[in-house]
This record gives structure tokens, sequence and C-alpha cells, in this order.
């Protein structure tokens, strides 16, 4: 009787052990949300498209985690043979997604919002449009004026 609670007693120490260790450190395997870079958009300004591939060829998936460190986001860079892919990290700016003081017209309430992201020392502004799995990357200069300051640097 004794060696079953005791079987039990370390069995829930280490389950109690894993849900700590995942809650303080995150875990990239569950993701917040996920998204798609949408076909017609351009890419990210601290992507290098390999010699020989055009902007058709490349897919790019992006998750965003929030962690007890702040809110992280990593990319999956793909082409379309599903070579191996690429992954890329970065960090989100704020606590939460950012709006326009006076947002497009024709939009649904909450959106456009964006995403100040930093990989690898360089920043680019995510776009979500509406609820959906796509984003997109803006150059708008009025975007980022008022989010960063400053005019886009041109995307290579």
């Amino acid at each position: 009787m004794m060696k079953t609670f005791l079987r039990i007693d370390k069995c829930l120490l280490i389950v109690a052990l894993t849900i700590s260790c995942h809650a303080i450190v995150g875990c990239e395997y569950f993701p917040e949300s996920t998204f798609e870079l949408a076909s017609d958009s351009r890419l990210p300004k601290w992507f290098i498209l390999p010699p020989g591939h055009t902007r058709a060829d490349i897919s790019i998936t992006m998750s965003y985690y929030i962690r007890p460190s702040g809110r992280d986001v990593k990319f999956i860079v793909q082409d379309f043979q599903k070579r191996t892919p690429t992954k890329l990290y970065g960090k989100e700016k704020g606590t939460e997604p950012l709006h326009l003081k006076n947002p497009p017209p024709g939009f649904t309430p909450g959106y456009p919002a964006y995403e100040v992201i930093t990989v690898n020392g360089i920043t680019d502004i995510v776009e979500h449009r509406r609820m959906e799995p796509i984003f997109y990357l803006t150059d708008d200069p009025a975007v980022w004026k008022e989010l960063m300051g400053v005019q886009p640097l041109p995307s290579s």
C-alpha cells in the first residue's frame, strides 16, 4: 500500500515539475497563434532570398509565443519543395498588438493590427488585416512613422 502511494506521489511530482518548467520557459511546440505569409506580400527584411529562387518559391510560417520573459516569434522558412526548413527567432515589441490612432476606413474594428518584430537586429512590421491565419509585411510610410517614428528602409 505504501509503495503505491510513493509511486503516485512520484508521478504527481514529475507532472508538477513538467508543467512548472513549461510555464517558466514556454514551449516551442505550443504557440499562441500561427500565420502564413500572404503570397502577395514581400518577404521580411531580415530574409535574403537564396540564389536561384524567386519570391513565389518561398513560404513563411510565423508563430507567436507568450513567455514570462516577453513575447517571442518564430519564423519557419521553406521552399515549396519542402526541403530543410530554416528557423529564425525574434522578439515582439510591447505586450500586445499595436493599432494606429486613426485606422484606415473599411476595416473590422481592431484591424489592421501590427506587430513590430526584430530578428537578428533587423526590424520589420507585420500587418494583420483581418482575423485570418494570414500576415503581411508593410512598407506604408504612415504606419512606420506612427509605430517606429521613422520611414521604412527599402526592402532588399
